[in-house]
């Protein structure tokens, strides 16, 4: 169900392994990993305050306001990675 809901996204992705936070420090992405304990689920989930936080958010904004791809200046690699 979460894979299909964002399957489109351009930021969150869903993940198999547990996520180090490594994979979204200087990054605009969203993780998810979600693990199935009985009948409860344990979603975490991890991102870059820095980025995905007021400043990553604005940038995206401003890109769906002059119509452009929403990714534009925010596909930035971890820097750890």
């Amino acid at each position: 169900m979460y894979e299909e809901y964002y399957a489109k996204d351009s930021f969150v992705h869903i993940v198999e392994k547990n996520i180090d936070l490594k994979q979204v420090v200087n990054t605009n992405k969203c993780l998810i990993h979600l693990e199935k304990h009985g009948d409860k689920l344990l979603i975490i989930s991890c991102i870059d305050n820095l980025l995905k936080g007021a400043s990553g958010q604005a940038v995206h904004n401003m890109n769906l306001m002059f119509n452009l791809e929403e990714t534009v200046g925010l596909r930035l690699k971890p820097s750890a990675f």
